[in-house]
C-alpha cells in the first residue's frame, strides 16, 4: 500500500469535504470564504483521495480546519498520519499557536497530539464544538 501526502487545489479538498462532511447540503456549504488564503492537504491511499485538511495561518496562528476522511477509511490512522504533518508543517512555518474548531465527540482525537481544550464553545448545525488549541515551542 502506498501512502502519499501532497498540497492539492482547494477544488480537490472541496470534493472530499463535501462527500464527507455536508453530502446532503450544496457544495457551497463546505467552501470557506478564506479558501485562497489556506493551504490545503491531502492524503492519498494507492493515489486515492482518502483524507484532506486545510491549514490558514496568520502570524504566528495556525488553524486547521474542515478536516476529512473518508467513511470507509475512519479509524485506520490515515487522519492521524495527515493532521500530524500539517502540525508539522505549521511548525516549520513558524507557527506558535495552532487551534481548530473540534466536534465535542472528537476531543480525545485531539488530545493525542497535544491539543487542550479551552473554553470557547459553541453549536453549529446541531453540533456541539470546542476550541482546542496546542502552543509550539519552534
Amino acid at each position: 500500500m502506498e501512502i502519499e501526502i501532497k498540497r492539492v487545489s482547494k477544488e480537490i479538498a472541496w470534493e472530499l469535504r463535501h462527500i464527507v462532511m455536508w453530502p446532503n447540503k450544496d457544495l457551497d456549504y463546505i467552501k470557506l470564504k478564506d479558501d485562497d488564503l489556506g493551504m490545503h492537504f491531502g492524503l492519498f491511499k494507492n493515489n486515492v483521495l482518502t483524507s484532506v485538511v486545510s491549514l490558514f495561518i496568520n502570524n504566528d496562528e495556525g488553524q486547521f480546519r474542515k478536516f476529512a476522511t473518508l467513511q470507509q477509511e475512519q479509524g485506520k490512522g490515515y487522519g492521524s498520519e495527515l493532521l500530524h504533518y500539517v502540525l508539522q508543517e505549521a511548525q516549520s512555518r513558524g507557527v506558535k499557536r495552532i487551534w481548530c474548531n473540534a466536534r465535542k465527540n472528537k476531543v480525545n482525537f485531539y488530545k493525542m497530539f497535544g491539543l487542550q481544550e479551552s473554553t470557547q464553545t459553541f453549536k453549529k448545525g446541531n453540533i456541539d464544538y470546542i476550541v482546542m488549541e496546542k502552543y509550539i515551542e519552534n
